[in-house]
């Protein structure tokens, strides 16, 4: 997408069904200025990428409204809460109101029953609740309570498409008139025998109602592990000023403060100690169980808690950039962006409708041909109307997207969105970086062996001189034998390309680096060449030393894998996925790692642009590839696959690279991430199943007769909610792991 085009946030409100949302999308889509728009039906919620130089937010807003629905600028949590709740309980009392006026009509329906019309009391309510009462109830309900279908099916047909309030109206509309017809002809002429079916129309309503109301109570549990996330926050922070300590609020501290964090008190926001030491539980953030120690210059993360230490500590990150605002960030982006399975819900809903209102129509025409009388072709009609709103099938997917998100962001597995959440699930092959990402990434001294007394404190002076990662790890080695230098004349060292170092120290020729480059130098003994072969051979890094062309001594460093490594790798082979290892390493060293860990292929000496030509080769081979890296070196390969899949930890988390991102460096995640995917798709065909199969199924039973519209409206209702409830499911998931 071009640099031109910003995202906006809109809050959409009143879409009923994903007819309602797909409207909105097409309208939006043909914006002027709009470049994509996604809208969700569950978190009501549009994410529009437009030009702001062609178009605005209030012309966005315009469009929805024009479309037939209202929309606002994306507001905070707690006034979107207050508008939900305003509507929630607008809706209830709307509900109560229409239960009332309907339960008197709903006894004259009961009085029609055989065994029960023969009763005395049968007879008192048809006298109580006359036609005239039946009437005036009924007109309420469909016209007051009711207006809302009539206004949300004018609105769809004038936007030239049909939803669930088409539906609605037209099956209400026609038990209501008929009605009224079959009152006005007995009014003129009382020989006339009427059929009322204002009970019909008023329960109906009445019903869906409260499939709604059930339906919003329960797709609300869908959003809950955003709320979670934002509870996490802290809510105040004691700031030092001029000496002195203030509790403010959270939201007023800038990059900079300083802030005081007493034991059992949650970091505040992302910063770096600068007085004081502790330890610093992570779990909510990074899902490590054990707390982390914490010193003068590391940096913690903001919404942690503090274990057992008082410190002091600088802001270094605005509320807006802190790991836990763009947790909660990608959380709401993911579950505002269709996986390609729900645009399909969306365009068979598109048409659905249509199909069921010539349905419906046909239904009543065959019935009167058949039977020549109204009654019967009325019901039935009106019943396959009814059960055959498309709401369950709308909500199969968004329903399931977001309790999958919001799983995997309680666990610490980040989705960029809908669709990466679906490829995910058929990957079945995983390529890994090496360096950092199976390894700890810090190399350690492992073996040392010397033939000379100045083998180590010339090391030690010469890697002084040297950025290198291997001499960072030498003189963390050296330091702690506290090594005294100080009588050793330095002359002139320097870095020698592809191989090492060189320089002078006593008058001494001294030459460092690779074993290649020192075995091509000097005469190394046989008993150390073979004692380095060891150490090669073991995929160890090899660094050697000659002293004025004599072999003075060497060692060797290692990476090693991390703990759970070889775990992951088996849980992944387990489910049926290949792994391979990637690294610019020699191949000695990859291969042994290969061996320890289990993987099914490996790959050395590969540069950045290699990585990304071995992903392309597997996808050439028809494979379905993500690989794993740390996602700042390995952006092409990341880039390249099908699912780039970013490990971070902490402050230094890549949450913008990668498709994926796994909050915690723990390796196990990634047999998580497979098996979440995996078990969100399963939930979404399940949901998709039961959806169709009740819509094939009810239609049919409905156009011959044998279901009566009150309960097709039940049916329907209810229909909604066990989707919704399947999804949630995937909120108690548990990994296998």
């Amino acid at each position: 997408m071009s640099d031109k085009y910003v995202r906006q946030d809109l809050n959409v409100f009143g879409m009923t069904c994903a007819a309602c949302s797909t409207r909105i999308e097409k309208s939006l889509n043909k914006a002027e200025g709009v470049e994509k728009a996604n809208v969700n039906l569950v978190t009501e919620n549009a994410a529009v990428y437009y030009d702001p130089e062609v178009t605005s937010t209030e012309d966005l807003i315009k469009v929805v409204k024009h479309a037939g629905y209202d929309a606002a600028e994306k507001m905070s949590k707690e006034e979107k809460d207050a508008v939900l709740e305003k509507n929630f309980k607008k809706e209830v009392r709307r509900f109560i109101l229409s239960a009332v006026l309907s339960l008197p009509l709903l006894l004259t329906m009961v009085t029609h029953i055989p065994y029960i019309h023969e009763m005395a009391f049968a007879e008192t309510i048809a006298n109580w609740i006359n036609p005239t009462i039946q009437l005036v109830l009924a007109t309420i309900v469909q016209f007051y309570i009711g207006w809302r279908f009539y206004d949300g099916a004018y609105k769809a047909l004038r936007g030239k498409s049909a939803n669930m309030d088409v539906l609605v109206a037209l099956g209400t509309s026609a038990a209501y008139f008929y009605s009224v017809v079959e009152y006005i002809r007995h009014m003129i002429d009382p020989s006339v025998m009427p059929h009322y079916y204002f009970e019909t129309s008023a329960v109906l309503i009445t019903l869906i109602l409260l499939g709604k109301l059930l339906e919003s109570y329960a797709t609300s549990r869908t959003t809950e592990s955003i709320a979670g996330l934002l509870e996490l926050q802290a809510k105040e922070a004691t700031v030092i000023r001029e000496g002195k300590e203030w509790l403010v609020p959270v939201d007023s501290l800038k990059i900079g403060d300083i802030i005081l964090v007493r034991p059992g008190e949650k970091v505040p926001m992302d910063a770096e100690i600068i007085s004081g030491e502790t330890s610093i539980d992570e779990a909510m953030i990074t899902g490590e169980p054990v707390p982390v120690e914490k010193k003068p210059g590391d940096s913690v993360i903001g919404a942690t808690i503090n274990f057992d230490g008082a410190f002091q500590a600088k802001i270094t990150k605005r509320m807006e950039e802190t790991v836990l605002e763009s947790i909660i960030r990608l959380v709401e982006e993911a579950q505002g962006i269709k996986a390609p399975i729900q645009r399909l819900a969306d365009k068979i809903s598109g048409i659905f409708v249509p199909i069921v209102l010539g349905i419906a129509a046909l239904t009543f025409i065959i019935w009167y041909l058949v039977t020549g009388t109204m009654d019967g072709s009325l019901e039935a009609a009106i019943a396959v109307l009814v059960i055959a709103c498309p709401c369950a099938l709308g909500l199969a997917t968004p329903t399931a997207i977001m309790a999958g998100t919001g799983k995997g962001a309680e666990s610490g597995i980040l989705f960029k969105g809908g669709e990466h959440l679906e490829r995910t699930s058929k990957v079945d092959t995983i390529v890994f970086d090496k360096t950092g990402t199976l390894t700890e990434g810090k190399l350690e001294v492992s073996d040392k062996k010397a033939t000379s007394n100045q083998f180590f404190p010339y090391l030690f002076l010469m890697e002084q001189q040297s950025e290198h990662p291997i001499a960072k790890a030498i003189i963390k080695m050296l330091t702690s034998d506290n090594m005294d230098v100080s009588s050793i004349k330095q002359g002139k060292i320097r870095a020698k390309a592809g191989h090492g170092m060189t320089g002078t120290l006593d008058e001494k020729k001294v030459e460092l680096g690779a074993y290649r480059y020192v075995s091509s130098i000097t005469s190394i003994p046989k008993e150390e060449d073979d004692l380095i072969a060891s150490w090669m051979n073991a995929g160890k890094t090899v660094v050697a030393m000659a002293i004025d062309g004599v072999y003075a001594g060497a060692l060797a460093l290692s990476d090693t894998p991390r703990p759970e490594a070889k775990e992951a790798i088996q849980k992944l082979k387990a489910q049926g996925i290949k792994t391979a290892i990637c690294s610019g390493d020699q191949s000695v060293v990859v291969e042994n790692m290969a061996k320890d860990l289990g993987t099914d292929m490996f790959f050395a000496e590969q540069l950045p642009n290699d990585k990304s030509a071995l992903v392309e080769k597997l996808q050439q081979e028809g494979h379905i590839v993500a690989f794993v890296g740390d996602g700042i070196n390995d952006a092409p390969a990341l880039a390249a696959s099908d699912i780039g899949i970013s490990i971070g930890t902490g402050t230094d988390i890549a949450i913008e690279t990668g498709d994926v991102t796994l909050v915690s460096h723990r390796l196990t995640l990634i047999p998580e991430t497979i098996e979440l995917s995996r078990a969100t798709m399963r939930n979404i065909r399940q949901n998709f199943f039961w959806a169709l199969a009740y819509n094939c199924a009810g239609i049919p039973i409905a156009a011959l007769g044998l279901l009566a519209p009150w309960v097709a409206g039940l049916a329907m209702a209810f229909s909604s909610v066990s989707v919704v409830t399947n999804a949630l499911r995937l909120k108690r998931y548990k990994f296998k792991s």
